[in-house]
């Protein structure tokens, strides 16, 4: 009966379609680079065990920690945030430094000046990315 009206409400609903797809899409992205945003590069070193003692919470039992350097520390807020770190290479020359795995640690500690790295990795995280051999490798690290 009314044909332009019918052509009208079709068209209106290709674009609702369109614009609901163009929306889920950027959803999307913004999912997948929000954490590469958040990323930053610095570099790591490790310290040996025992890992009990540490300016978050004295004694505490967990082997995949780290301590972080004055920026990072902000005055003991940074206690038991969490980052994913991934080496990307040796800081001096050692060849294979990296594992090309990820290791999820938790900060319990203050890396005190002068700290070699802004990451002080206990020894069990650091080995999971790198080669305990390269002594100070560059990282990148995200907060999870």
């Amino acid at each position: 009966r009314f044909p332009l009206l019918h052509y009208i409400t079709n068209k209106l609903k290709k674009m609702i379609k369109m614009v609901v797809k163009f929306v889920v899409v950027m959803i999307v992205f913004a999912q997948i680079l929000a954490p590469i945003a958040e990323a930053a590069q610095g570099k790591a070193v490790y310290y040996d065990p025992p890992y009990t003692r540490s300016a978050c919470y004295g004694t505490q039992r967990e082997t995949l920690v780290v301590g972080v350097r004055n920026n990072l520390w902000q005055n003991g807020r940074a206690c038991g945030r969490r980052y994913r770190v991934r080496c990307i290479g040796a800081t001096y020359n050692f060849d294979r430094a990296c594992t090309g795995r990820t290791v999820d640690v938790k900060v319990v500690d203050f890396c005190r000046e002068p700290c070699n790295g802004d990451l002080n990795l206990s020894r069990d995280a650091f080995r999971v990315i790198a080669n305990t051999d390269a002594g100070n490798i560059r990282v990148v690290y995200t907060p999870i």
